[in-house]
């Protein structure tokens, strides 16, 4: 995935003149290779396919110059939680596509993901930009976007958001309660139901991130054991800069990762 900038150094020593290849690589390219790195030997820990993890690079805080550089690296999956920000980033990113694609040299088609809390009258706005949005956990907030992939003529993918910590101060639907909700999802004809979402509380301590991600694992298999969903139901959104090692070792499909990449 990583793509190093390339450049010829010219070195004169007497009458020879020696020409050098050096590779530059960003502090952004760096953290990314290191981010790699971590993720395949968390599969390897665990006997996964790192081609099975996907790298969600959530641009809330970043320049726009670093959101670019990250594309140009090959990652096209990105994500943000704010919708007045997803929808200035994704034009320009757009527009710096299309210059590109117009000299034969732009990198792929990005994916946006919406992976932050949703209010149901920016959904319209969503729709028209994002492919995935991962924080869906209400009922409500499903049947508006339903209505509004009819309207648009799209079938959305969605995540349904559990609060696998208890936290209060966490958005997503109790896991008890999660089930039933997955089930009145499947029912609708304008989306799809992809998979689970949950955050793990903002702490050192491992071992209870860990217990939040098992948690999530085991309700993903619950949902699947229970032949409520099909096998587009696939996805299991959990892992952050803090976390990720964590959350690949816990069956993570989708990593949101902002920070690391980033902020260092």
């Amino acid at each position: 995935m990583i793509r190093a900038a390339i450049k010829l150094v010219s070195l004169s020593v007497g009458k020879e003149t020696f020409l050098f290849i050096m590779c530059s690589m960003s502090k952004i390219s760096d953290r990314l290779k290191q981010i790699e790195e971590n993720i395949a030997c968390a599969c390897a820990r665990t006997g996964r396919d790192a081609g099975k993890v996907k790298l969600v690079v959530v641009t809330k805080t970043a320049p726009l110059a670093s959101v670019k550089e990250v594309i140009e690296l090959g990652y096209t999956e990105l994500g943000e939680n704010r919708v007045q920000r997803l929808k200035q980033v994704a034009q320009e990113i757009s527009e710096f596509l299309g210059e590109g694609n117009s000299k034969n040299a732009g990198p792929g088609k990005v994916n946006w993901h919406m992976i932050g809390h949703l209010q149901r009258n920016k959904v319209r706005g969503v729709l028209k930009v994002s492919s995935i949005i991962h924080s869906v956990d209400t009922l409500r907030l499903a049947e508006e976007i339903n209505t509004m992939g009819g309207k648009l003529g799209i079938k959305p993918d969605i995540l349904l958001q559990v609060n696998c910590s208890g936290e209060p101060q966490k958005y997503g639907i109790p896991v008890g309660a999660a089930t039933h909700l997955a089930e009145q999802f499947v029912s609708m004809e304008n989306l799809r139901l992809t998979g689970l979402m949950t955050m793990a509380p903002l702490t050192r301590n491992k071992d209870v991130v860990r217990t939040c991600f098992v948690r999530a694992k085991e309700l993903f298999e619950e949902i699947k054991g229970q032949g409520l969903v099909g096998a587009e139901f696939s996805q299991l959104s959990m892992g952050m800069s803090q976390d990720y090692e964590i959350a690949v070792e816990e069956g993570a499909t989708i990593l949101r990762i902002g920070s690391a990449i980033f902020a260092g």
